[in-house]
């Protein structure tokens, strides 16, 4: 409870402190005018007699209502409220207008610029050194003594010039590093949606190169086995594809619910070189007549290996979608500096789970697949049929 008050009391005051401030100093004036304090600048005073204490009031509270507008003027107010401490100090000498003068001055500091504050730190080199030359040269007092009082004037304007000017800097390295802070999380941020971005990528690629395709090969062989008449032999072998294309199906969908949990590892494997010969048993088990051509390659890397097989895989899939029982040329193919992969295809019908397709997804990230690896890759209707290309460069290796 004690700090909470202690807190809501802060912040009162920091709401209101620009009222509260003179208000302040001003019964601090009072205070010592009626504890009698005057005359503490009497070395330069013009008075010719003793007076009465109270006459400080007449150029301390003048100062203390100067103080309300000091953070929206505080030029203004350092100058008026500095001429007020010089006839104080040439008169009754007393201490409301200095305090005011160093809280309009710590304000002045504050809120002024590089420039600004340069210029208020010569202003008081310039006032400590005019007052002991006026201390030493028109009045009374020895040399040591008018140095003293320069040095006492410099000590109490400067530590105050010096403070203000630590909290105003401070001020800025915080609202610096908040500034910081603030670009640092707005890049987290951004990093952090594109990295979901690419996740999600990742799983629809993995999704429709995998899943979808078994899925669909599913369909496909069900719908075969269906516009046949029964038959024991063709309807089991039917049923046996089906089942295989699900267990497929199924370990890819375990291995990539495994790694989505476990944040590691591949979410299927990656298809090889080797697995071209499967890929094509399948798609001729399935009707397509294939004729598969494959020239002398270099050692291509993992990545256009990849893009290779993919090309081949997805083309033979849209095959099987919408040419069924269609005759298909693939062709691989070095040419120097890189492997062209060709998958052309004629005649053949549509089956009827082409009505369920991907509306051309698989293409569309074959090519951005290919993109990627700094290669080409076009696919589209022919004069005989439908033709699948690219060509992916292959760095050379000593």
């Amino acid at each position: 409870m004690h700090e909470q008050v202690d807190g809501g009391f802060g912040a009162w005051y920091r709401r209101h402190r620009w009222w509260t401030d003179p208000v302040g100093m001003a019964l601090l004036a009072i205070v010592m005018a009626a504890l009698g304090f005057r005359g503490i600048w009497g070395p330069f005073s013009i008075l010719p007699e003793p007076f009465s204490p109270w006459w400080s009031l007449v150029l301390a509270l003048p100062a203390c209502a100067l103080a309300l507008a000091k953070r929206r003027m505080p030029t203004t107010v350092l100058v008026l409220v500095t001429l007020l401490f010089v006839i104080d100090l040439l008169t009754v000498g007393g201490l409301g207008t200095l305090v005011v003068l160093l809280d309009v001055l710590w304000t002045a500091a504050f809120l002024a610029g590089p420039h600004g504050r340069r210029v208020l730190l010569g202003l008081l080199g310039a006032s400590t050194i005019l007052l002991f030359l006026a201390a030493w040269l028109f009045t009374d007092v020895r040399f040591p003594v008018a140095f003293l009082i320069g040095v006492q004037f410099g000590a109490i304007f400067g530590t105050d010039y010096w403070w203000a000017v630590a909290v105003s800097q401070a001020h800025e390295l915080a609202e610096l590093h908040r500034q910081r802070a603030e670009e640092a999380a707005a890049v987290a941020e951004r990093d952090r949606v594109e990295a979901v971005q690419r996740e999600r990528e990742t799983m629809a690629r993995e999704l429709h190169d995998v899943v979808a395709g078994h899925v669909m090969a599913m369909a496909i062989r069900a719908e075969a086995a269906l516009s046949m008449e029964p038959d024991r032999t063709t309807d089991r072998d039917a049923l046996r594809a089906v089942r295989d294309a699900g267990l497929d199906a199924h370990g890819a969908l375990r291995s990539m619910i495994s790694v989505l949990r476990r944040g590691n590892g591949s979410l299927t494997p990656t298809p090889r070189w080797s697995d071209l010969a499967g890929i094509v048993q399948e798609a001729e088990r399935t009707g397509l007549r294939i004729r598969f051509t494959a020239g002398e390659l270099p050692d291509l890397g993992a990545g256009p290996e990849q893009a290779v097989v993919r090309i081949v895989r997805e083309a033979l899939t849209n095959c099987i979608r919408h040419a069924s029982g269609a005759e298909v040329d693939i062709t691989i193919e070095g040419d120097g500096a890189g492997v062209r992969v060709g998958v052309h295809s004629r005649g053949g019908v549509a089956s009827a789970a082409a009505a369920h397709g991907d509306e051309g997804w698989g293409l569309q990230l074959l090519r951005e697949r290919v993109g990627a690896l700094g290669g080409e890759f076009s696919a589209g209707r022919v004069a005989d049929g439908w033709s699948v290309e690219g060509r992916i460069p292959v760095e050379v290796r000593a």
